[in-house]
C-alpha cells in the first residue's frame, strides 16, 4: 500500500474513504458482547490470561527507583502466596525509571515499557521526541509506548502524523540492530468521533505500529468497550488487507476483572485465538491486577479476601 503513503493528499483519500462508523451498530455490538455469561472454569482461564496481559503502570511526577522495584516485585510474582499465579506482561515506567526497571526485573521475562514522546501531551518538537525514545531504548526499555500529535490529526495533517510515528520507529532501533516494538496512543476521548478512531488506526499501522493503544490514563474519557471493538476490528481488516497483525492495548479506566473479561470476550468474539495472548493483547493498568488477584483468591478458596490481602505498590 505504498502508493496510499506516497502523498498527503493520496492519504487523506484513502483514510476518508474507509466506510463510515455505524455508532449506534457499534455500541450495541459491544453492549451484546458484555452481556456474555462466563462459567467457573472459564473465568479461572480468564483471570490467569488477563494477569499475563496486563502492562504495570506507574506514570506519576511522584515515582520514584524504590516505588518501580516494589513494581517489579510485585510483576514478577503478583501473590507472593500462590506461586502458580501468572507473571505480568510489562512493567510501564516514564524513561529516566527503565534502568531501574530493567535491572529490577532481570531474567524474569518481563518487559519494560517505557512511555516517551513528550507524554501524555506530545506538545514537543519531533528531535526532542525522538531524543526522549532513543534514550528509553538505550536504557533498555523493550517496548516504546508513544502518543500522536492529536492536534496536527484533527488538523487533517494527516502525513505529518505518519512521518513521525515512522521517524519514533526508526528511533526505536537499537545499535546491534535489534528493535523495541512501538505501542501507538492514540487519545480516543480526544479525537471525538469514531470515524477518527477508524481513521488513526489506520494511519499508525500504516506506518509500522505494532500496537495500536487506546489512551495515556490520563483524560476523562480512556479505554471504552465501543472504542477498543473499533479498533479490534481495525486490526482484523489490516491483516486481511496487508497480511500483517498489529497488537492491541486499551489503557485507563479498566480497573475490574468483570471488565477485563468482558474485553477478552470482545478479543475472542472478534479477533479469535490469534489475538488471544500478550504478544498481541494487552491491558494497560495500575489497579487492576489488585481486582483480579481477589477474584483468583476467590475461585481457589471460596471465599472473597479484601484489598488489604494484596499489595497497594
Amino acid at each position: 500500500m505504498s502508493d496510499v503513503t506516497a502523498s498527503d493528499r493520496a492519504l487523506r483519500r484513502f483514510l476518508h474513504g474507509l466506510p463510515g462508523v455505524d455508532a449506534v451498530g457499534l455500541e450495541a455490538r459491544a453492549a451484546g458482547l458484555g452481556t456474555r455469561s462466563i462459567k467457573t472454569t472459564a473465568k479461572a482461564y480468564a483471570i490467569d490470561l488477563a494477569i499475563s496481559m496486563i502492562d504495570l503502570t506507574t506514570l506519576e511526577g511522584a515515582d520514584t527507583p524504590g516505588k518501580v522495584r516494589a513494581l517489579c516485585a510485585k510483576g514478577i510474582q503478583p501473590d507472593p502466596t500462590d506461586r502458580t499465579t501468572p507473571k505480568v506482561a510489562a512493567i510501564c515506567v516514564y524513561p529516566d525509571m527503565v534502568a531501574t526497571a530493567k535491572e529490577a526485573l532481570g531474567d524474569s521475562g518481563i518487559h519494560v515499557a517505557s512511555v516517551a514522546t513528550a507524554f501524555p501531551a506530545g506538545r514537543t518538537a519531533l528531535p526532542v521526541k525522538l531524543a526522549d525514545t532513543a534514550d528509553a531504548v538505550a536504557a533498555g526499555a523493550d517496548e516504546i509506548d508513544m502518543v500522536i500529535d492529536r492536534g496536527a490529526f484533527l488538523s487533517g495533517r494527516y502525513l505529518e502524523v505518519f512521518e513521525e510515528i515512522r521517524a519514533v520507529k526508526q528511533a526505536c532501533v537499537r545499535a546491534d540492530k535489534s528493535v523495541a516494538h512501538l505501542k501507538v496512543i492514540f487519545e480516543n476521548g480526544e479525537l471525538a468521533t469514531y470515524d477518527n478512531i477508524r481513521r488513526c488506526s489506520w494511519l499508525a499501522m500504516l506506518a509500522g505500529a505494532d500496537f495500536i493503544k487506546t489512551s495515556t490514563g490520563k483524560v476523562a474519557v480512556n479505554a471504552t468497550p465501543p472504542n477498543t471493538l473499533l479498533m479490534l476490528e481495525a486490526v482484523r481488516d489490516f491483516r486481511a488487507t496487508v497480511g500483517v497483525q498489529v497488537g492491541v492495548k486499551p489503557a485507563g479506566g479498566i480497573r475490574t476483572s468483570k471488565d477485563a473479561i468482558k474485553y477478552l470476550v470482545m478479543v475472542n468474539e472478534t479477533l479469535g485465538d490469534d489475538w488471544l495472548s500478550p504478544d498481541w493483547f494487552r491491558f494497560g493498568a495500575s489497579s487492576l491486577l489488585n481486582d483480579l488477584l481477589m477474584q483468583r483468591q476467590k475461585l481457589s478458596t471460596g471465599r472473597y479476601s479484601g484489598p488489604d490481602y494484596v499489595t497497594v505498590d
